[in-house]
Protein backbone atom coordinates (compact mmCIF):
# COMPACT_ATOMS: atom_id res chain seq x y z
CA UNK A 1 0.00 0.00 0.00
CA UNK A 2 1.61 3.43 -0.89
CA UNK A 3 2.75 5.41 2.17
CA UNK A 4 0.38 8.26 0.46
CA UNK A 5 -2.87 6.49 0.62
CA UNK A 6 -5.58 7.82 1.80
CA UNK A 7 -7.31 6.48 5.39
CA UNK A 8 -8.97 9.54 6.88
CA UNK A 9 -9.53 13.09 5.43
CA UNK A 10 -10.66 15.91 7.99
CA UNK A 11 -13.03 18.72 6.53
CA UNK A 12 -11.88 22.17 7.86
CA UNK A 13 -13.69 25.42 6.95
CA UNK A 14 -12.24 27.92 5.37
CA UNK A 15 -14.46 30.42 7.64
CA UNK A 16 -12.97 29.53 10.62
CA UNK A 17 -9.12 29.92 10.06
CA UNK A 18 -8.93 29.18 14.00
CA UNK A 19 -9.63 25.41 13.13
CA UNK A 20 -7.03 25.30 10.46
CA UNK A 21 -3.61 24.61 12.82
CA UNK A 22 -5.96 21.93 14.48
CA UNK A 23 -6.79 20.12 11.33
CA UNK A 24 -3.09 20.40 9.99
CA UNK A 25 -2.30 18.83 13.80
CA UNK A 26 -4.97 16.03 14.14
CA UNK A 27 -3.52 13.30 12.23
CA UNK A 28 -5.38 13.14 9.39
CA UNK A 29 -3.99 11.89 5.89
CA UNK A 30 -6.23 15.00 3.96
CA UNK A 31 -7.40 18.07 4.65
CA UNK A 32 -9.98 19.40 3.18
CA UNK A 33 -9.62 22.78 3.41
CA UNK A 34 -14.14 23.48 2.64
CA UNK A 35 -14.78 27.05 0.46
CA UNK A 36 -18.09 25.44 -0.21
CA UNK A 37 -21.32 23.90 2.20
CA UNK A 38 -19.39 24.86 5.40
CA UNK A 39 -18.91 28.19 4.60
CA UNK A 40 -22.22 31.03 4.63
CA UNK A 41 -23.00 33.16 1.23
CA UNK A 42 -21.56 36.00 3.62
CA UNK A 43 -18.49 34.56 4.27
CA UNK A 44 -17.26 33.26 0.76
CA UNK A 45 -14.63 35.69 0.27
CA UNK A 46 -13.55 35.75 3.89
CA UNK A 47 -13.22 31.91 3.43
CA UNK A 48 -11.31 32.46 -0.33
CA UNK A 49 -8.55 34.80 1.52
CA UNK A 50 -7.80 32.71 4.82
CA UNK A 51 -7.25 29.49 1.95
CA UNK A 52 -4.64 31.41 0.33
CA UNK A 53 -2.97 32.82 3.22
CA UNK A 54 -2.83 28.92 4.19
CA UNK A 55 -1.24 27.95 1.05
CA UNK A 56 1.12 30.99 1.26
CA UNK A 57 2.67 28.85 4.61
CA UNK A 58 1.95 25.49 3.36
CA UNK A 59 2.93 22.52 5.55
CA UNK A 60 4.72 19.63 3.90
CA UNK A 61 2.42 17.32 5.50
CA UNK A 62 -0.44 16.55 5.58
CA UNK A 63 -1.27 16.36 2.04
CA UNK A 64 -4.13 19.31 1.33
CA UNK A 65 -7.31 19.50 -0.84
CA UNK A 66 -9.20 22.61 -1.53
CA UNK A 67 -13.14 22.05 -1.70
CA UNK A 68 -13.98 24.54 -4.11
CA UNK A 69 -17.74 26.00 -4.84
CA UNK A 70 -19.02 24.42 -8.16
CA UNK A 71 -17.30 25.91 -11.50
CA UNK A 72 -20.03 27.34 -13.12
CA UNK A 73 -21.10 29.56 -10.15
CA UNK A 74 -20.29 32.87 -8.93
CA UNK A 75 -18.26 31.80 -5.85
CA UNK A 76 -16.46 28.64 -8.03
CA UNK A 77 -15.23 30.78 -10.27
CA UNK A 78 -13.78 33.52 -8.27
CA UNK A 79 -12.61 30.46 -6.38
CA UNK A 80 -10.76 29.25 -9.25
CA UNK A 81 -9.92 32.29 -10.73
CA UNK A 82 -7.87 32.85 -7.74
CA UNK A 83 -5.98 29.20 -7.37
CA UNK A 84 -5.12 29.78 -10.39
CA UNK A 85 -2.99 32.25 -9.65
CA UNK A 86 -1.18 30.51 -6.52
CA UNK A 87 2.20 29.27 -6.89
CA UNK A 88 0.90 26.06 -4.47
CA UNK A 89 -1.13 25.57 -7.65
CA UNK A 90 1.17 25.11 -10.55
CA UNK A 91 3.68 23.34 -8.16
CA UNK A 92 1.60 20.34 -7.54
CA UNK A 93 1.29 21.19 -3.71
CA UNK A 94 -2.29 20.60 -3.73
CA UNK A 95 -5.29 18.94 -5.09
CA UNK A 96 -8.96 20.11 -5.80
CA UNK A 97 -11.93 19.03 -4.78
CA UNK A 98 -15.03 19.72 -7.42
CA UNK A 99 -18.28 19.68 -5.50
CA UNK A 100 -21.82 18.31 -7.78
CA UNK A 101 -20.02 17.06 -10.50
CA UNK A 102 -22.52 15.80 -13.06
CA UNK A 103 -20.31 15.25 -16.19
CA UNK A 104 -16.98 15.80 -17.58
CA UNK A 105 -17.40 19.02 -18.84
CA UNK A 106 -17.55 20.58 -15.03
CA UNK A 107 -13.68 19.56 -14.83
CA UNK A 108 -13.11 21.01 -18.09
CA UNK A 109 -14.93 24.37 -17.00
CA UNK A 110 -12.94 24.26 -13.35
CA UNK A 111 -9.61 23.84 -15.65
CA UNK A 112 -10.36 26.43 -17.99
CA UNK A 113 -10.70 29.16 -15.21
CA UNK A 114 -7.97 27.79 -13.55
CA UNK A 115 -5.53 28.35 -16.90
CA UNK A 116 -4.94 24.89 -17.72
CA UNK A 117 -4.01 24.86 -20.99
CA UNK A 118 -2.46 20.96 -21.40
CA UNK A 119 -3.18 18.17 -19.12
CA UNK A 120 0.02 17.89 -18.39
CA UNK A 121 0.29 21.00 -16.22
CA UNK A 122 -3.58 20.07 -14.71
CA UNK A 123 -3.80 19.89 -10.47
CA UNK A 124 -4.53 16.75 -9.28
CA UNK A 125 -8.90 16.85 -9.46
CA UNK A 126 -11.25 15.02 -6.59
CA UNK A 127 -14.84 15.00 -8.08
CA UNK A 128 -17.91 14.55 -5.41
CA UNK A 129 -20.80 13.29 -7.27
CA UNK A 130 -23.93 14.45 -5.53
CA UNK A 131 -26.32 13.58 -7.75
CA UNK A 132 -27.82 11.14 -10.02
CA UNK A 133 -26.67 13.05 -13.08
CA UNK A 134 -23.49 12.31 -11.57
CA UNK A 135 -23.67 8.93 -10.49
CA UNK A 136 -24.37 7.62 -13.79
CA UNK A 137 -21.99 9.48 -15.51
CA UNK A 138 -19.36 8.57 -12.74
CA UNK A 139 -17.22 5.99 -15.51
CA UNK A 140 -17.16 8.77 -17.98
CA UNK A 141 -15.81 11.13 -15.33
CA UNK A 142 -13.59 8.88 -13.66
CA UNK A 143 -11.84 8.43 -17.14
CA UNK A 144 -11.20 12.41 -17.68
CA UNK A 145 -7.05 12.80 -17.96
CA UNK A 146 -7.29 14.91 -15.25
CA UNK A 147 -9.25 13.42 -12.62
CA UNK A 148 -7.50 11.18 -9.80
CA UNK A 149 -10.52 10.18 -7.41
CA UNK A 150 -13.87 10.18 -6.99
CA UNK A 151 -16.36 10.73 -3.45
CA UNK A 152 -20.31 10.64 -3.24
CA UNK A 153 -21.59 13.53 -1.73
CA UNK A 154 -24.83 11.26 0.36
CA UNK A 155 -26.14 14.18 1.84
CA UNK A 156 -27.60 15.49 -1.49
CA UNK A 157 -27.87 12.22 -3.32
CA UNK A 158 -30.27 11.44 0.04
CA UNK A 159 -31.66 14.86 -0.54
CA UNK A 160 -32.58 14.13 -4.16
CA UNK A 161 -33.34 10.12 -4.22
CA UNK A 162 -35.23 10.09 -0.68
CA UNK A 163 -32.78 7.34 0.63
CA UNK A 164 -33.34 6.58 3.90
CA UNK A 165 -30.59 4.12 5.91
CA UNK A 166 -27.49 2.93 5.09
CA UNK A 167 -28.62 0.05 3.39
CA UNK A 168 -29.85 2.69 0.77
CA UNK A 169 -26.16 3.79 -0.29
CA UNK A 170 -24.96 -0.09 -1.60
CA UNK A 171 -25.96 0.16 -5.33
CA UNK A 172 -24.62 3.63 -5.47
CA UNK A 173 -21.42 2.84 -3.51
CA UNK A 174 -20.81 -0.11 -5.47
CA UNK A 175 -21.18 1.49 -8.58
CA UNK A 176 -18.37 4.50 -8.19
CA UNK A 177 -16.07 1.79 -6.67
CA UNK A 178 -16.58 0.04 -10.23
CA UNK A 179 -16.03 3.65 -12.38
CA UNK A 180 -12.95 4.49 -10.29
CA UNK A 181 -11.98 0.54 -10.83
CA UNK A 182 -12.59 0.89 -14.15
CA UNK A 183 -10.34 4.11 -14.74
CA UNK A 184 -7.39 2.86 -12.97
CA UNK A 185 -8.36 5.33 -9.85
CA UNK A 186 -7.50 4.19 -6.07
CA UNK A 187 -10.84 3.18 -4.14
CA UNK A 188 -13.27 5.61 -3.44
CA UNK A 189 -13.32 7.21 0.11
CA UNK A 190 -16.04 6.84 1.75
CA UNK A 191 -18.20 10.32 2.45
CA UNK A 192 -18.83 11.82 6.07
CA UNK A 193 -20.73 10.61 8.54
CA UNK A 194 -23.01 13.22 10.06
CA UNK A 195 -23.78 12.14 13.66
CA UNK A 196 -20.28 13.00 15.82
CA UNK A 197 -21.78 11.25 18.46
CA UNK A 198 -22.51 7.69 17.28
CA UNK A 199 -18.83 6.14 16.71
CA UNK A 200 -20.36 2.72 17.07
CA UNK A 201 -22.41 3.57 13.84
CA UNK A 202 -19.45 5.10 12.05
CA UNK A 203 -17.42 2.27 12.48
CA UNK A 204 -20.49 -0.13 11.31
CA UNK A 205 -20.64 2.36 8.28
CA UNK A 206 -17.08 1.48 7.38
CA UNK A 207 -17.42 -1.78 7.45
CA UNK A 208 -19.72 -1.39 5.17
CA UNK A 209 -18.14 0.46 2.62
CA UNK A 210 -15.06 -1.56 3.46
CA UNK A 211 -16.98 -4.67 2.28
CA UNK A 212 -18.23 -3.18 -1.05
CA UNK A 213 -14.50 -1.98 -1.73
CA UNK A 214 -14.38 1.62 -0.78
CA UNK A 215 -11.30 2.75 1.51
CA UNK A 216 -10.93 5.47 3.81
CA UNK A 217 -12.98 7.79 4.68
CA UNK A 218 -13.94 11.79 5.13
CA UNK A 219 -14.23 13.29 8.78
CA UNK A 220 -16.01 15.99 9.87
CA UNK A 221 -14.39 16.22 13.68
CA UNK A 222 -11.06 14.98 14.82
CA UNK A 223 -12.29 12.91 17.02
CA UNK A 224 -13.99 10.43 14.39
CA UNK A 225 -10.19 10.14 12.98
CA UNK A 226 -9.50 7.09 15.19
CA UNK A 227 -12.48 5.18 14.66
CA UNK A 228 -12.00 5.61 10.76
CA UNK A 229 -8.23 4.39 11.12
CA UNK A 230 -10.00 1.66 12.93
CA UNK A 231 -11.96 0.49 10.68
CA UNK A 232 -9.81 0.36 7.63
CA UNK A 233 -7.10 -0.96 9.29
CA UNK A 234 -6.16 -4.91 7.86
CA UNK A 235 -7.20 -7.56 11.11
CA UNK A 236 -5.15 -9.85 12.74
CA UNK A 237 -6.94 -12.72 10.28
CA UNK A 238 -6.43 -10.69 7.23
CA UNK A 239 -2.71 -10.15 8.44
CA UNK A 240 -1.82 -13.60 9.22
CA UNK A 241 -3.13 -14.24 5.49
CA UNK A 242 -1.50 -12.01 3.44
CA UNK A 243 1.95 -13.13 5.66
CA UNK A 244 0.87 -16.72 4.56
CA UNK A 245 0.24 -15.72 0.48
CA UNK A 246 3.64 -13.49 0.78
CA UNK A 247 5.92 -16.27 2.23
CA UNK A 248 4.43 -18.78 -0.19
CA UNK A 249 4.94 -16.45 -3.41
CA UNK A 250 8.81 -16.16 -2.07
CA UNK A 251 9.43 -19.73 -1.74
CA UNK A 252 7.55 -21.27 -4.55
CA UNK A 253 7.35 -20.02 -8.24
CA UNK A 254 3.73 -20.16 -9.86
CA UNK A 255 2.82 -23.30 -12.31
CA UNK A 256 1.88 -22.80 -15.98
CA UNK A 257 -1.52 -21.29 -15.32
CA UNK A 258 0.11 -17.98 -13.27
CA UNK A 259 -0.71 -19.39 -9.95
CA UNK A 260 0.73 -20.95 -6.93
CA UNK A 261 -0.22 -23.68 -4.84
CA UNK A 262 -0.84 -23.22 -0.59
CA UNK A 263 -0.12 -26.30 2.14
CA UNK A 264 -4.44 -26.22 2.67
CA UNK A 265 -5.09 -26.19 -0.77
CA UNK A 266 -6.03 -22.63 -1.82
CA UNK A 267 -5.09 -21.64 -4.94
CA UNK A 268 -3.22 -17.96 -5.16
CA UNK A 269 -2.49 -15.88 -8.41
CA UNK A 270 -0.61 -12.91 -8.99
CA UNK A 271 -3.68 -10.36 -8.12
CA UNK A 272 -3.90 -11.97 -4.82
CA UNK A 273 -0.14 -12.02 -4.30
CA UNK A 274 -0.13 -8.00 -5.01
CA UNK A 275 -3.13 -7.53 -2.64
CA UNK A 276 -1.60 -9.24 0.37
CA UNK A 277 1.82 -6.93 -0.07
CA UNK A 278 -0.29 -4.08 -0.09
CA UNK A 279 -2.19 -5.91 3.08
CA UNK A 280 0.85 -6.13 4.98
CA UNK A 281 1.98 -2.57 3.88
CA UNK A 282 -1.08 -1.17 5.44
CA UNK A 283 -1.18 -2.59 8.64
CA UNK A 284 2.93 -1.71 9.11
CA UNK A 285 1.66 2.09 8.14
CA UNK A 286 -1.17 1.74 10.48
CA UNK A 287 0.41 0.27 13.90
Amino acid sequence: MPADVTVTALYAPASRPELLPKALNSGADVVLVDLEDAVLAGRKDFARTTALALLDELPDEPAVQIRVNHPRGEYGTRDLAALGEHPALSQGRIGLRIPKVTTPEDVDVALDILGVDDMESAPPMHCLLESAAGVENASVIARHPAVVGLALGEADLAAELSLEGEEAYTWIRSRIVVAAAGAGLPAPVMAVYTDLDDLAGLAKSCARGKALGMFGRSALHPKQLPTIKAAFAPTDDEVRRAREVVTAAAGGEADGTGALALPDGRFIDAPIIESARRTLQLAERLT
